[in-house]
């Protein structure tokens, strides 16, 4: 039976864009451009490497966001992924990451799953709780955090590195797994894969679809909320020290002025 591995994938506001709040206090995805997740591009690599190592694997990339959020998932097909499901709707704006976990889990099941492979934290949230979420609405094990992932005889083992040690993990399938940043390079796609991803299949799903009623998600269903939001001031000019003889004792004098010495 074919090994079926879903990988989550998120679509986010480019880090390096002048990113700005809308006036419902939620990110004004229309002001800056938008691009896959960095954090879900070593989960992709990881599921790949997997599928590769498989005698008969099916990697699926699943995204939950607006039109636009397709392009992640294109970028992950053209890495290598077989298919792709994106899950829109209107009324899913807003959502945070417990409605979002709701909608993944259905969407996860609708697609038929033995292994789904997330990144540690999105680039934009950062929160990092998501897998745990999943794995528990799904029943299944986590195992979270991992340098290294390896799937075989029906189960997932992992190595997961802390400060002072590190511990080897292992699950029985189905399971929910995380990798971290330092899992291992993802790859570029090549041309070929670039032109192959126009041609992959992917399924677009919303809200009936997945049995999911609009009020358990969006801004109305969302457990946190955004009271107020100030801009960051802008950056004011630096003091310049002109070293002729004096500029150690000059910056010295600055630093202590400032308590960093």
């Amino acid at each position: 039976m074919s090994l079926r591995i879903v990988v989550c994938v998120k679509y986010v506001p480019d880090a390096t864009g002048d990113r700005h709040f809308a006036e419902d206090l939620t990110t004004d995805r229309d002001a800056v451009d938008g691009l896959l997740s960095e954090l879900d591009e070593y989960a992709v690599e990881q599921a790949l490497q997997i599928a590769e190592n498989a005698d008969d694997a099916e990697v699926t990339v699943l995204t939950v966001g607006p039109e636009d959020a397709s392009d992640a998932l294109r970028k992950a097909l053209s890495m290598g992924a077989d298919k792709g499901v994106h899950v829109e709707d209107d009324d899913l704006h807003g959502t945070d990451v417990m409605g979002t976990s709701l909608v993944i889990a259905k969407a996860v099941e609708k697609a038929g799953y033995d292994l789904v492979i997330c990144g540690m934290a999105s680039t934009d949230g950062t929160m990092g709780v998501l897998p745990a979420l999943l794995a528990e609405r799904l029943g299944v094990p986590q195992v979270t955090l991992l340098t290294e992932v390896a799937v075989d005889g029906g189960k997932v083992t992992g190595r997961r590195d802390g400060d002072a040690a590190s511990e080897h993990l292992e699950a029985a399938l189905p399971a929910v797994v995380s990798v971290t940043d330092q899992s291992g390079e993802a790859r570029y796609p090549s041309f070929k894969g670039i032109m192959a991803a126009k041609k992959k299949p992917v399924e677009s799903w919303d809200l009936d679809d997945l049995d999911v009623e609009a009020e358990d998600v969006g801004l109305e269903g969302a457990w946190t909320k955004v009271e107020d939001a100030t801009a960051r001031p802008a950056r004011t000019a630096g003091t310049v020290v002109k070293d002729e003889g004096e500029g150690g004792r000059q910056l010295a004098e600055f630093l202590a002025g400032q308590k960093f010495i």
